[in-house]
């Protein structure tokens, strides 16, 4: 299964094809919109958010409300595109008055990508390379999600820090999985402790004030995995470098970690590894999920915990120096309409990265032409694991 997207940021749409969905599936509108919904709110967001109140259209390969087989498109218009309907033109001449961008902003791809493709005008790079494109992948990473919740796997996340503001876990490897969906879905900053979020919005009314942006950190958890997704002969079949490469692909992302991550390099082996036992009803357990969730490229069916890092925004109100492409002279850097921060909505986004390579290993394992097939072969995966446990 995979998908593909489409469009500008202040194009006519944003498209996304999502091929390989087996058949039968039921799919929701209303699941897409309501994570559509998710992505779009956060304390810290800017005005781009006002214009736009993102709803899916699916186009092709759902009848009645399941899944044909055939490959899903799904859309998303763009509100703001009656105002960029001459600037962003797919034919036609530029207009006399349009205005260029020749100040690239330190952190975005507008320079290096003005180099790549030998343009004389940003914009060009930055209407794909725009955090907005991520409307698509949320829309598309919903057919995932509606699969892996018929599977019974859910995914969500919270966020653990914004800027200084830090909550503190005494075990987060153990108690992320524990945190109701609800008590983060109602913080505007996807925080499950309520002190924690007051001091995580006073660091964003702070950046605010200063005309700064603010990056954070925020954890993505899968439960409900059957042990053995992913593999561990080559390197492309690990479900590690798969969840991490997706992961990775959301620009902001700096930084991935599962499990203890970089902590479990400061311990010895006895306290990073997770001791097997044997449960008479459940089979083979861990004490311990060190290492969240993940032995050898492999689900242990333990949660699958990522702890992800994502860097400010690049769009500053109090912009940093670059240089004019047109007169090579020192100059501030464009700005864009933007917002202050977007952890909360980035989690949302890291969410349907994470459903979309599980649903991919659950395709692979238990086959791809129907649903109906898929839950058979995966109770009887399920029953052969309690008899290898008796």
């Amino acid at each position: 299964m995979r998908y593909m997207t489409a469009g500008e940021s202040h194009g006519p749409q944003l498209t996304a094809i999502v091929d390989g969905v087996p058949a039968g599936l039921q799919i929701s509108e209303e699941s897409i919109n309501a994570d559509l919904a998710r992505r779009q709110a956060g304390y810290g967001r800017g005005g781009r958010q006002k214009i736009e109140t993102d709803t899916v259209r699916i186009a092709s390969g759902v009848r009645f409300g399941r899944t044909l087989g055939s490959p899903i498109t799904l859309i998303v218009e763009n509100h703001d595109w009656p105002n960029w309907t001459e600037r962003m033109a797919a034919f036609g001449e530029p207009p006399a008055d349009l205005k260029r961008e020749v100040t690239p902003r330190p952190g975005h791809a507008d320079l290096v990508g003005a180099l790549k493709i030998g343009s004389d005008d940003c914009r060009d790079v930055l209407e794909r390379a725009s955090a907005r494109e991520t409307a698509a992948r949320v829309a598309a990473a919903g057919i995932a999600r509606e699969l892996l919740a018929d599977l019974g796997v859910e995914v969500f996340s919270y966020v653990v820090s914004i800027g200084a503001a830090k909550m503190h876990e005494k075990d987060p490897m153990l108690s992320a999985p524990d945190y109701k969906p609800l008590e983060i879905e109602i913080s505007d900053v996807r925080c499950p402790n309520e002190a924690a979020a007051d001091a995580m919005r006073a660091e964003i009314d702070k950046a605010r004030e200063l005309g700064e942006s603010l990056g954070g950190t925020f954890r993505v958890v899968a439960r409900g995995l059957v042990p053995g997704l992913g593999g561990y002969a080559t390197a492309d079949e690990r479900l590690t470098s798969r969840v991490g490469a997706a992961l990775f692909s959301i620009p902001a992302i700096k930084g991935v970690e599962f499990g203890l991550g970089f902590e479990a390099s400061r311990l010895p082996g006895s306290h990073v590894h997770d001791e097997i036992k044997l449960d008479p009803s459940a089979g083979f357990v861990r004490a311990s999920n060190n290492a969240g969730g993940l032995e050898g490229g492999m689900s242990t069916g333990m949660p699958l915990i990522a702890t992800c890092a994502m860097k400010p925004i690049p769009t500053l109100m109090t912009p940093l120096q670059t240089i004019d492409l047109d007169t090579l002279e020192p100059a501030e850097a464009s700005k864009e309409r933007s917002d202050v921060c977007a952890v909360p909505a980035c989690a949302v986004v890291a969410e349907g990265e994470m459903a979309f390579v599980l649903a991919n290993a659950y395709l692979e394992k238990f086959g791809h032409d129907n649903m109906a097939d898929i839950r058979e072969n995966i109770a009887a995966y399920k029953q052969r694991l309690k008899t290898v446990a008796r």
